[in-house]
């Protein structure tokens, strides 16, 4: 989260003057134009950042183990996943420490330039990278609901890694802008001589630059994708239905329609929830970036809607686990494995694999059915062969 140096953007110059005759040491000077070193909310927020970070570190790296361990959850769209773990363990194990350490110890900035930069350049990088992991594992779900046929035989691991490289390359070349126009910056006595401890990790570019730079990249990175993700579920939600009222042949039926109907439902909560928790932030950068003068009371309200956002932003890294979790058997039962590996009644185990004349035979037979996550009846094609081959997700 980005520290916007309240005090000092927040008081008129002309209230500056007019005060420095009352200020009796460098403590009061600095308080006065860089506000409070330790935030009033340090201790609340610092318990709630605790428990995320607990939750969300073990929920990710669990995430991540049971997706490489696994030969069977390395799919297409697991790989997105996994590239949403990464960025939400990046944010907990890098940005958060961080954060709390200014919270307590709001200035000086003791990294210097290059600390100033990584901090802006990760939390850019891991915004971008994950609203685009997002999005792009929606346009993989609703090519697989509309079209069965193409996802089969596009959607591979080998695309998705490709895919991912490009999201992740995106991220970075867009965080650069922001970062650019960051530094350090310190404060001075009217005498013009240097404010000791007075270095902060700010905007140091005139103000409409970064004005600018955060009202693109939240059309660009938020509204616009979530926009598309939106119409996405919404023709796949009208698909979905419209399936549920064809005439078509019962195996058909018992197998494609829940195997897409519940990754389908599971991504979306997975998507609502991502939409939730990252909307305050957006809402606080752009406020930020909206506002020309500055007031007390909407000082005071966007100092509220910072700890709010601050805390979803968060929360939004340490979530989605427990989705997968609550959502989806395989995600449950490797977890299990992963966590109690001598548990006979939780152990996970990989299918096995078939010759590859014969999963194309099963790929025709089939008409390339997706996986049914909890039960699978006996058809004519086996269900063994649909969990070997023929999961596309979960």
């Amino acid at each position: 989260m980005e520290n916007h140096e309240n005090g000092s953007w927040f008081q008129q110059k002309e209230l500056e003057d007019s005060l420095k005759n009352h200020l009796n040491s460098t403590e009061d000077y600095l308080t006065f134009l860089c506000g409070p070193r330790r935030s009033p909310l340090f201790l609340p927020v610092t318990v709630v950042y605790a428990l995320i970070f607990a939750v969300g570190v073990v929920g990710n790296l669990l995430v991540c183990v049971v997706i490489l361990r696994h030969q069977a959850m390395k799919t297409p769209t697991n790989y997105y996943l996994f590239s949403l773990a990464v960025s939400d363990l990046l944010v907990l194990l890098l940005g958060m420490p961080l954060e709390v350490y200014e919270m307590w110890h709001n200035y000086p900035f003791l990294f210097g330039p290059v600390g100033c930069y990584f901090k802006t350049a990760l939390f850019e990088t891991v915004c971008f990278a994950s609203i685009l992991s997002v999005t792009t594992v929606s346009v993989e779900r609703y090519v697989a609901i509309l079209h069965p046929f193409r996802a089969k035989l596009e959607s591979t691991r080998r695309r998705a890694l490709r895919i991912l490289a490009v999201v992740w390359g995106f991220s970075v070349l867009f965080s650069v802008p922001n970062t650019s126009i960051h530094g350090i910056k310190f404060q001075y006595f009217p005498n013009g001589s240097l404010v000791p401890g007075s270095a902060t990790c700010t905007v140091i570019k005139p103000l409409w630059i970064y004005n600018f730079i955060i009202q693109v990249t939240s059309f660009l990175f938020y509204i616009l994708p979530m926009t598309v993700i939106s119409v996405l579920y919404y023709l796949m939600g009208l698909r979905l239905k419209k399936d549920q009222f064809l005439e078509a042949d019962e195996m058909t039926a018992n197998i494609q329609r829940p195997a897409r109907k519940s990754v389908t439902n599971m991504l979306f909560i997975l998507v609502l929830v991502f939409a939730i928790c990252w909307t305050p932030f957006h809402i606080d950068r752009l406020f930020f970036s909206f506002v020309e003068e500055w007031t007390e009371s909407l000082a005071a309200v966007f100092n509220l809607i910072h700890v709010v956002s601050g805390v979803f932003f968060y929360l939004s890294s340490a979530v989605n686990p427990i989705i997968y979790n609550l959502l989806s058997h395989r995600f449950r039962a490797a977890f299990r494995n992963v966590i109690s590996p001598s548990c006979k009644h939780c152990h996970y185990q990989d299918p096995p694999q078939d010759p590859p004349a014969q999963r194309n035979t099963l790929l025709t037979e089939c008409h390339l059915m997706e996986l049914i996550e909890d039960s699978v009846p006996q058809f004519p094609c086996q269900s063994s062969f649909f969990s070997a081959q023929l999961s596309t997700a979960f």
